[in-house]
């Protein structure tokens, strides 16, 4: 193999790796081991590459180990060609842009550039054959579609209430099952986190709606209040809306997004980190446009009093009937505004954690890891939602607006009067 090293000298690499995954020093690595040592140094999907190297009901031993790798290095050297397109022994900037072109995915000059720093380990902003072998030696990778959905999902990852921008897929995995997948699971996962999370929703929206000068409510007045006249089952009213709307805004953001994204690009390769923030940011907003009665139901159903509605559609048909169509776009204006400073935060604040955190402790990866990005996502939002508060407190005020808001009229505005059924102060 070109430029690299004398075969003795690939046994005993080798052979210290067979010593680093044999765990039980039994002189065999069998699939456990193989599995427990390709999660450890974060190869890929570590099943698939334990089911790829051994036989369920057997092990390798040294020798086999072996030839498992020199197997495992042919085809990563036929991977490393494909994507070498020049032919000049090196990996550079511009043919990993090529290579993603290639599957449908375009993808900026920066993405690029911290994919090839992620596997550069002599600073030469070139990927050799040795970088590239000790890389993905133990990576499940087969193809070069392989290599790029290991990159791609290593280095994107969006976290939120609410999508800012929507995951991008190839046109590959377009025309294959893999994208509606993908929405699926981010909607079960959606609705399980919001389910979990629904007391605190509707404790927020109380405290929204009815707290003010003369009723300072607090945290556990709030639920005191809600659990004395509803019961502990009542905390999780207004969750069934809010888990139903998941799976038609993220459809809806999904769709809207590739059109305002292809409108945007023209003739472009790819979309700066800019073009994208404005492309998921209207993408968010025609979601919400299309959507947005049901945040106000949810809102409506939150903070409904037992025995209010029958249901859904009870609550629909009586704002209809009472309050006119209009009432289903009630605070949509600063509910679209909110969209922009959450948005922006959200995204800016994201990238510049895992990018410093990536250039601090992370130089051989360009994953940092789910924890990492949690805690990325987890402040990004904070920061976004701290930013955009003001509006969203606006919003609900206007979207809670029943009898009394269309007694009253608008120009309650921001001093909205108590809602027909007050709740019980704290004390």
């Amino acid at each position: 193999m070109r430029g690299g090293p004398g075969d003795a000298e690939r046994r005993q690499r080798w052979g210290r790796l067979f010593e680093e995954l044999d765990s039980n020093k039994d002189g065999r690595v069998d699939v456990h081991e193989l599995r427990q040592g390709l999660a450890r140094l974060g190869a890929g999907d570590p099943d698939r590459g334990a089911q790829q190297g051994i036989s369920p009901d057997g092990g390798l031993d040294l020798e086999e180990f072996i030839l498992y790798l020199q197997e495992r290095e042919q085809r990563l050297l036929l991977l490393f060609h494909s994507l070498d397109r020049n032919q000049d022994g090196h990996i550079d900037v511009s043919e990993i842009q090529q290579s993603f072109r290639a599957l449908g995915i375009s993808i900026s000059l920066e993405q690029a550039e911290k994919i090839l720093h992620s596997i550069d380990r002599d600073g030469t902003m070139t990927i050799d054959w040795q970088e590239w072998r000790d890389h993905f030696l133990l990576h499940s990778l087969e193809n070069v579609e392989d290599v790029l959905y290991f990159w791609k999902h290593s280095t994107v990852l969006d976290i939120g209430e609410c999508l800012t921008v929507p995951d991008e897929f190839s046109e590959q995995e377009k025309l294959t099952d893999m994208w509606w997948k993908q929405l699926v699971a981010g909607a079960v996962a959606g609705a399980v986190s919001r389910t979990g999370t629904a007391p605190l929703d509707r404790l927020k929206v109380f405290m929204q709606v009815h707290a003010s000068k003369t009723n300072r409510l607090n945290i556990l007045g709030g639920l005191r209040s809600m659990i004395q006249e509803g019961g502990v089952r009542s905390l999780w009213r207004g969750n069934g809306i809010n888990v139903l709307k998941i799976a038609p805004e993220s459809a809806i953001k999904f769709m809207a997004y590739e059109q305002i994204k292809r409108a945007i690009r023209g003739q472009q390769e790819t979309l700066h980190v800019q073009e994208r923030f404005v492309a998921g940011s209207l993408a968010g907003a025609t979601a919400q446009t299309i959507i947005y009665p049901m945040e106000v139901l949810k809102t409506r159903l939150t903070l409904r009093r037992t025995g209010q509605y029958k249901g859904l559609l009870d609550c629909a048909w009586r704002i209809l009937e009472r309050e006119g169509p209009r009432a289903f776009y009630r605070g949509y204006l600063p509910n679209v505004l909110g969209i922009i400073p959450y948005a922006g935060i959200d995204l800016a604040v994201y990238e510049t954690l895992k990018n410093q955190w990536l250039q601090q402790y992370s130089h051989d990866s360009a994953d940092p890891g789910i924890l990492v990005l949690l805690a990325c996502g987890t402040i990004s939002s904070t920061c976004g939602q701290l930013a955009s508060y003001p509006l969203a407190l606006v919003r609900t005020r206007m979207q809670a607006q029943g009898e009394a808001g269309a007694v009253g009229g608008e120009r309650e505005g921001l001093r909205w009067s108590t809602p027909p059924h007050p709740p019980s102060p704290s004390s």
